[in-house]
């Protein structure tokens, strides 16, 4: 791949003159800067790929590793070498994963071949994103949505306070989408490769101040190795590409593809690329499209390795949600899955061991296929929201439309099933017109009432089209299981999502919720606290932090201090990474959960900007030192 080195002086008019030779035919030039790039910015015909940043001026190259062969596909992570660090820096122990894989990219197929030609004619003639904004990839992966290159594990300095000492050793990890190829069509920001961020703290007796260790490697999914190794995308966007008359047409190419072996959607479909979950002693990249995918994070040099696709010997197959939940309790984890044909939801569980327990529940009383991307749980029930975002495969088929949109004439529904239910028998479900939550914050039990707290996206046509256009408000919903009355009370007038609590409340009551305000959604400006005792009487926040007037975040994550018994709900810290599209940085944020403003007590430096993600985790040093290996 040649790639254009562009210093912080070049021109900008010849900038956009090589980037349009290189893009794909039909599709208009790329956005320019504003401002010129910065001089560790360089851009190649795929990607927005930035050098790390050299910390300090005493820099040493870190060696080129040798190549060598691996017969395990999943971990096979580049190893990069030029990578500039200081040398008082955390040393780096050497790797726990096999070398790199060299490989020659054979030429493709007659089959390929064709099908190719055959995407390039949708795209430019039938569908070309230039059309539609909104999925043009020249706009949707621009300034801090672009992708970035693999980072193997770099040191990054503490610049501000220490690391406080329940976040020791530990590794904050934000999954997120990260294309490795610019797509061909359509594209819609849900739809890039997983790509893990993972940064490793420093350990205990540092007095919280040596360095931490970033490292950001993709989730080798079936699909991304497919791609990979096709050096371009194969599969269409599920939520953009599917559209009228083209989604058909790229639909039956996707047919011939897998009619002559160049793809198999049994060995998965998914991106893994929107959150991750921690039990069994094992960690879990997940995307709801796909089964989950073992990963690990060295507690020693913070590397990631796919470990692979896991099916839970042989119990769990088509998919799984991307938001399971754990008691904190029992350690159990529950979880569904959703799809386009009967039964439109199934639900399951696994014991504390990370086995699957009992039979799949399938839920037939569920109408139609619903886009249902989370559930709630209380100590006896689960909780699954029933949205006016729907699937809808045959508006593309007879309308010309998507696959999936808005119904307004349906009315949302919450349906409360047994928490250890073999059947869908003692399933109810409750009309609570106008809302649709996307995300749960939580559930509890409170006498013979269940109290479910959730962002409601109130403009529920733009939630999966125009991202930018939607406000959610936080709202608490309580269904009287005796008489069945529903009452909904607002929280905050806000526009608030990507909410967390202190997981030790997972199920139970709850007083405090910290959640990002849409600047507008996805991008997230800043980190509100929110006291839920406050509902009906007041505006619910107590407390907000914004990151500054060129600053965006992510999903912020709760850590508990963990230092005595009987510490209050939010004696912690909340966590996030926040880049600055001012100045290019991107920084790792500790904010104390107590304070007013939740100031901040430590700031991390980052060699390079982590793109916007999704949802992210806080994985203990005790739980990385645990992690099992893949059965």
């Amino acid at each position: 791949m040649d790639v254009l080195l562009i210093s912080s002086s070049s021109s900008l008019s010849a900038t956009s003159r090589r980037l349009r030779m290189l893009g794909p035919s039909g599709l208009p030039p790329p956005t320019s800067f504003s401002s010129p790039p910065p001089p560790f910015l360089r851009i190649s015909a795929v990607r927005v790929e930035e050098k790390p940043r050299a910390p300090g001026p005493k820099t040493k190259t870190a060696p080129t590793s040798t190549t060598t062969t691996t017969t395990n596909p999943y971990q096979d992570n580049k190893q990069d070498s030029g990578i500039s660090q200081r040398t008082n820096h955390r040393p780096i122990p050497p790797r726990l994963q096999p070398a790199p894989v060299s490989r020659v990219r054979a030429a493709p197929s007659p089959q390929a071949t064709f099908c190719n030609a055959l995407d390039e004619l949708i795209n430019n003639f039938i569908d070309p994103p230039v059309l539609r904004p909104s999925v043009d990839p020249r706009h949707v992966l621009s300034n801090n949505f672009a992708p970035v290159d693999e980072l193997p594990p770099i040191s990054c300095p503490v610049v501000r306070g220490a690391i406080p000492r329940c976040l020791a050793g530990g590794a904050y990890i934000r999954n997120g989408p990260n294309p490795q190829y610019l797509p061909r069509g359509p594209h819609h920001l849900f739809d890039g490769d997983g790509m893990l961020h993972s940064l490793l703290l420093p350990p205990a007796g540092s007095d919280g101040m040596a360095p931490a260790i970033l490292c950001s490697r993709y989730v080798r999914t079936y699909r991304y190795l497919l791609e990979r190794d096709a050096g371009a995308p194969v599969f269409p966007s599920i939520f953009s590409a599917f559209h009228g008359a083209a989604g058909m047409a790229r639909g039956a190419v996707s047919a011939v593809r897998v009619l002559t072996g160049q793809m198999n959607p049994v060995e998965g479909v998914g991106l893994a690329n929107t959150s991750l979950a921690f039990f069994g002693g094992r960690l879990f990249a997940l995307g709801e499209s796909d089964l989950p995918y073992a990963v690990r994070v060295s507690s020693e040099d913070g590397d990631i390795a796919t470990l692979g696709r896991c099916d839970f010997d042989g119990r769990l197959f088509m998919g799984m949600t991307a938001h399971p939940k754990k008691d904190p309790v029992t350690g159990e984890l529950f979880a569904f899955r959703y799809g386009p044909v009967p039964p439109f939801l199934t639900y399951f569980w696994f014991d504390s061991d990370g086995n699957k327990s009992g039979d799949d529940v399938p839920i037939f009383s569920l109408r139609q296929p619903s886009f249902l991307h989370d559930f709630a749980i209380t100590e006896r029930y689960a909780i699954f929201p029933d949205l006016q975002i729907v699937m809808k495969p045959m508006d593309m088929v007879l309308g010309g439309g998507a696959p999936v949109g808005s119904d307004n004439g349906k009315v949302p529904r919450i349906g409360v099933l047994p928490r250890y239910a073999t059947s869908e028998a003692e399933m109810r479900w409750f009309e609570v017109p106008g809302f649709n939550p996307v995300h749960a914050l939580n559930a509890w039990e409170d006498g013979d009432e269940l109290v479910l707290v959730a962002p409601n996206v109130l403009s529920v046509e733009h939630a999966l089209d125009r991202m930018e256009l939607v406000h959610s408000s936080l709202e608490m919903v309580r269904i009287d299981l005796g008489s069945g009355a529903v009452s909904r009370t607002p929280m905050s007038a806000a526009n608030i999502d990507f909410g967390v609590i202190n997981p030790r409340y997972m199920g139970r009551k709850n007083r405090y919720a910290y959640l990002g305000v849409g600047d507008p959604m996805p991008k997230i400006s800043g980190v509100v606290k929110l006291d839920l005792t406050l509902a009906g009487k007041s505006d619910c926040v107590v407390a907000r932090r914004d990151f500054g007037s060129t600053c965006f975040g992510g999903e912020p994550f709760f850590v508990a201090s963990g230092e005595r018994e009987g510490e209050e709900e939010d004696e912690g810290y909340v966590v996030s990474y926040v880049h600055d599209e001012g100045s290019g940085e991107s920084r790792f944020v500790v904010m104390d959960a107590r304070s007013p403003d939740l100031d901040i007590v430590a700031e991390v430096l980052l060699p390079r900007r982590v793109p916007y993600g999704f949802h992210g985790l806080f994985v203990s040093q005790a739980e990385l030192r645990s992690q099992r290996p893949l059965k």
